[in-house]
């Protein structure tokens, strides 16, 4: 958001009516910066954290990054904008025939033919295996790890693992694939990981006794757990890897214009319509991931929360050491026994 202060809102009712509109657009956008969107659309125009008008950014030649969910939206563009700086970029999609369209054009956008394609489903633990020893059989080195696929689900599904799709998506994947990636992200050192989450986390805490929402669920208390999830994951890492040369932030990238809940029709798809023009698009949300990657002044900068490319404060919930240690410890259960093995040597 632009800096000053926010103008006074009043309490919103999440009437079944207005509910749909809490959160249309994917890791990038929250409640919180939707109610600021309605009060004032000239917020999300302006994008922090430049120096000059321009990202200080550096060259990426001689790096390998994977970016998570880079088939579409924020994830396609930070892809295009690390290779343009040189790096080698490994993109993951679950769909291999989007994955292929979008390989052609971050080459094509780059002028960087050295982009590859992998394919996983981030919310299966043997893809997300999968993934990581089929990086690992090409590529000895990893410099930039960044998780940002993300998914919304108005209803509960389950995944092939029993676990709640929203849950195992957007966290326990990427903690499953940071895990088996850390000992790479380690010998490659400086690197850095990069934990895309959204406004949303706020107003949330991780419920433990319904973790997988078997007892009650609603799509948008799921998403706006998963992303608490992510920064609680991402403090935590960052605590863990003090000393490594290994850095962990996590990046809210501002409210963007995606792809995300379109189709899912009904008011989710209308609202994405009617607030798409005031929403920032891909590309400039995108930068904010790119310079987390890159910049050479954040290099040792870990354990940090960014709003638009800009450190800023994350919910009081999110600063909860005990929730951070219980959810890494639960995360390590449900992703296996062999993961807390992994875990202790971090």
């Amino acid at each position: 958001m632009v800096e000053g202060s926010p103008p006074v809102l009043k309490p919103v009712s999440t009437t079944p009516a207005i509910a749909p509109f809490l959160l249309i657009a994917g890791s990038g956008f929250g409640y919180c910066e939707l109610l600021l969107l309605l009060a004032d659309p000239t917020q999300s125009t302006s994008i922090s954290g430049k120096r000059g008008g321009r990202w200080s950014m550096s060259t990426m030649n001689g790096r390998v990054c994977l970016v998570t969910g880079s088939n579409s939206g924020i994830g396609k563009a930070a892809a295009v904008g690390l290779a343009k700086l040189g790096a080698t970029v490994v993109i993951v999609s679950r769909n291999r025939s989007k994955g292929e369209a979008a390989l052609a054009e971050i080459r094509n956008k780059s002028g960087n033919q050295n982009v590859e394609l992998m394919v996983a489903d981030l919310s299966s633990l043997q893809s997300v295996r999968d993934l990581a020893r089929d990086f690992a059989t090409k590529y000895r080195q990893l410099h930039v790890l960044v998780n940002n696929a993300g998914i919304f689900l108005p209803k509960r599904v389950a995944t092939i693992d029993g676990l709640e799709t929203t849950f195992a998506t957007n966290h326990l994947g990427h903690f499953l694939l940071t895990m088996l990636l850390l000992d790479t992200l380690k010998a490659s050192a400086p690197s850095r990981i990069i934990n895309v989450t959204s406004e949303a986390h706020r107003r949330n805490k991780i419920d433990f006794e319904d973790l997988q929402g078997e007892k009650k669920y609603s799509g948008y208390r799921a998403y706006g757990r998963s992303k608490l999830a992510n920064i609680l994951f991402t403090y935590e890492l960052a605590r863990r890897l003090e000393g490594t040369g290994v850095t962990a932030n996590t990046l809210h990238p501002g409210v963007v214009r995606t792809g995300f809940g379109k189709d899912l029709g009904g008011f989710m798809a209308v609202g994405v319509r009617i607030l798409a023009p005031f929403m920032m698009s891909s590309g400039k949300a995108a930068k904010a991931e790119v310079r987390l990657a890159s910049a050479p002044e954040l290099e040792n900068v870990s354990g940090k929360f960014f709003k638009k490319g800009k450190e800023a404060k994350s919910s009081a919930e999110s600063y909860n050491a005990e929730a951070a240690r219980r959810l890494w410890e639960v995360s390590e259960e449900l992703t296996g026994k062999e993961m807390q093995r992994v875990a202790a040597a971090a």
